[in-house]
């Protein structure tokens, strides 16, 4: 901004010393032609005076440093005391001449060929008729100003010296009031009454600033905190692929350090291709969606460009946890198969016999017997379709069963009476012991999950074995146990046993009609009124499945 004022201020100055100089030799040279035109009126006035008292040898007699010359009214020179008159050539057609037949007087001013000198012309018409001039030689403007050439530098050199300080010391004393305000507290000078609206100006936009740089604050700060705590991860790209922002979730899955630099190159710390392919499709300027599965951990990545003026400026890449998910996908695919097979299975049988009897080829005497194999594999069709609905029920939602309040004892007590006539066949005794105790939860499911552990105890239970359901307090919870001295479990088998449609021995599952899925069953309505299974089995000794609810509180028998 000095700068500026100073060349400005100085051309200003230059400008008007210019204009000054040639106004002044305008002037000057004005009244200098004027001047000489005066002189030379005043000569002709009083020569023609005398020519009128002394007649033509007043001229001959004259001692002028003017010219004179008398001129005929046909234009003819009669006089001229600075050259012959007979060399002389008609001076008719001279503009004072004319001027002067006509009016009685005339003037004119006419250059040499140098353009050094100027010539003045004066005119009086005499009463005779004929034509007085006088004529004088002075300097033209041209060669004034070269005569003034030498002192005109200097004078010009010194006016822009003069100029310059003048303008330098115009522009400090302009912009230091200007330079002296604080941004920070702005404040007007008394002195300089100017700057008040500058300053109020300053103000208003240090406060509109102020406010905006704190709502700027608060939105990164709450984006920051919302970003932090996310599990999934999250990625801000510039067109370089430099990481300009990220979360937590995000450095840990490429190893950085929450510190580090922000602008690193994500092709320098990332050594995973799926991910370097999403984002080098994502600048490309296209959606891309790759899988990545690191330490047991699945992520979904998501990357997208960012637009501006209609090229990609950067991409914005989301990390998201969907290892749940994708296990819930791979125990639909694994709980599809199993199903597909388990159907199949008595299907193929039913199928099977129906055609050896359609077509004639069982005896009289066989036909019962493959009725009652049709009627087993029906009713272990009929238990299996039946199991899987109650797990798809479950998998819904439980949430729409009515809680109540369920004496576990009297319940344990129901589902041993109806597996009494079952139990008698095998000669196997069933044992209930402990105390009235109730659970709030979904009676039908709580019956659901004892009637399937009783039905195991007693399927998988040998002969002459027994089957003993304990209820009682325990440390503020609900113990349930539910033991046999039946064949037990492997011990590499007992993490599994709660999946769904695995089975230890199945040959031995077939024969005793099991589905595969009452454990599960079982497991699915523990999580629902939220207690823990723990399992203790010994092969050949037998297993005690232990149920803890949260909630103990006696209840009245009824």
């Amino acid at each position: 901004m000095t700068a500026k004022i100073f060349r400005n201020s100085f051309l200003i100055g230059i400008t008007v010393l210019l204009v000054s100089s040639v106004l002044f030799f305008a002037v000057m040279f004005s009244n200098y032609e004027n001047q000489a035109f005066e002189r030379l009126s005043a000569e002709a006035e009083s020569i023609s005076l005398a020519l009128d008292r002394s007649g033509l040898s007043y001229l001959e007699s004259l001692r002028a440093s003017d010219r004179v010359t008398l001129i005929a009214p046909d234009g003819s020179v009669l006089f001229d005391n600075f050259a012959d008159p007979a060399a002389l050539p008609d001076h008719l057609t001279r503009e004072e001449v004319q001027q002067a037949l006509r009016t009685g007087t005339g003037r004119a001013s006419r250059d040499s060929e140098t353009v050094l000198e100027r010539t003045h012309y004066y005119a009086l018409r005499l009463s005779d008729g004929s034509v007085l001039r006088t004529a004088c030689t002075q300097k033209s403007i041209v060669s004034m100003a070269l005569l003034l050439l030498a002192p005109l530098l200097w004078v010009i050199a010194l006016v822009l010296i003069l100029c310059g300080v003048l303008s330098y010391r115009l522009a400090q004393q302009i912009t230091r009031p200007i330079n002296a305000i604080d941004l920070d507290d702005p404040v007007p000078d008394a002195s300089y009454k100017e700057l008040a609206p500058l300053v109020s100006r300053i103000q208003e936009l240090q406060r509109t600033s102020r406010s905006q740089l704190d709502e700027l604050s608060l939105r990164q700060r709450e984006f920051t905190a919302i970003t932090k705590n996310m599990r999934e991860g999250f990625l801000l790209l510039d067109g370089r692929a430099r990481i300009l922002s990220g979360n937590q979730s995000a450095m840990q899955l490429l190893s950085l350090e929450p510190d580090s630099d922000p602008l690193c190159d994500l092709r320098a710390v990332c050594h995973v291709p799926e991910l370097l392919s999403a984002v080098d499709t994502a600048l490309a300027g296209n959606h891309a969606e790759v899988l990545l599965t690191r330490e047991a951990v699945t992520w979904q990545v998501i990357a997208n460009g960012v637009t501006s003026g209609g090229s990609t400026v950067g991409a914005v890449v989301l990390l998201m946890d969907v290892t749940e998910r994708e296990q819930r996908e791979a125990l639909r695919r694994e709980f599809s198969a199993n199903v597909s097979h388990e159907l199949k299975t008595p299907l193929t049988s039913i199928s099977g016999f129906a055609e050896l009897m359609q077509a004639g080829l069982v005896p009289p005497e066989k036909m019962r017997e493959f009725s009652a194999d049709i009627y087993r594999e029906s009713r272990r069709l009929l238990a299996l379709v039946n199991d899987i609905i109650k797990l798809s029920r479950l998998d819904e939602g439980a949430g729409r069963l009515e809680r109540q309040s369920v004496d576990l004892y009297a319940l344990s007590q129901h589902v041993l009476c109806s597996l009494q006539s079952v139990a008698e066949q095998r000669n196997i005794r069933l044992t209930l012991c402990g105390e009235h105790i109730s659970v709030s939860g979904a009676a039908a499911l709580l019956e659901e999950m004892l009637y399937n552990l009783c039905d195991n105890a007693v399927k998988y239970n040998v002969d002459g074995g027994s089957v003993t359901v304990s209820v009682r307090a325990c440390g503020g919870e609900t113990l349930l146990t539910v033991s046999d001295t039946g064949i037990g479990i492997p011990y590499a088998h007992q993490s599994r046993v709660f999946e769904r449609f695995y089975r230890v021995d199945k040959s031995h599952s077939k024969a005793v009609g099991g589905t595969g899925l009452g454990l599960s069953i079982v497991k699915h309505a523990a999580q629902y009124h939220n207690a823990r299974l723990e399992l203790q089995s010994d092969v050949g000794k037998g297993t005690e499945i232990r149920i803890f609810f949260p909630a103990a509180r006696p209840a009245s028998p009824s």
